[in-house]
């Protein structure tokens, strides 16, 4: 016995694996930054930090980001969106601009070797990671 048809498989895996991504690509960004602060001459993991939010985490969000709006067309439309549903979208809409703010932080490091950039990417990346880590805890609990 099938929960979904089998014609949202592919948006919602799409949406599960960018997010898992995003999740990863976040998180390493995070390790990277605090890491980094430690060790002033570390040009290299500076780098590992912009190309982990650039190569990696803003792709992850847009595959995230539109595996949630296929898979949400596919659903049909709720009279009153349930919590869980809001949350997420609430979360990927203003996550993007926490996004594109480390991005922007992530290359000012990368090119200026500051400190206080490496300190402010790794809060902007904590404060994302709780973002993310919520509306995946709502979206397992399909709270609402």
């Amino acid at each position: 016995m099938s929960l979904r048809p089998t014609s949202w498989d592919l948006p919602l895996f799409l949406h599960v694996l960018g997010a898992m991504a995003l999740f990863g690509a976040v998180l390493a960004t995070l390790i990277v930054s605090l890491v980094a602060r430690q060790r002033p001459d570390a040009a290299v993991l500076r780098r590992a930090a912009w190309a982990a939010v650039v190569a990696v985490a803003i792709p992850a969000f847009v595959v995230m980001r539109l595996g949630a709006q296929w898979i949400y067309s596919k659903e049909g439309k709720y009279p009153n969106d349930p919590t869980w549903i809001k949350l997420g979208f609430n979360v990927a809409d203003g996550g993007l601009l926490v996004l594109l703010i480390s991005a922007g932080v992530a290359f000012w490091w990368k090119r200026s070797a500051s400190p206080v950039a490496g300190r402010i990417l790794a809060g902007l990346s904590s404060v994302y990671l709780l973002m993310l880590a919520l509306a995946w805890l709502a979206m397992s609990g399909k709270w609402g």
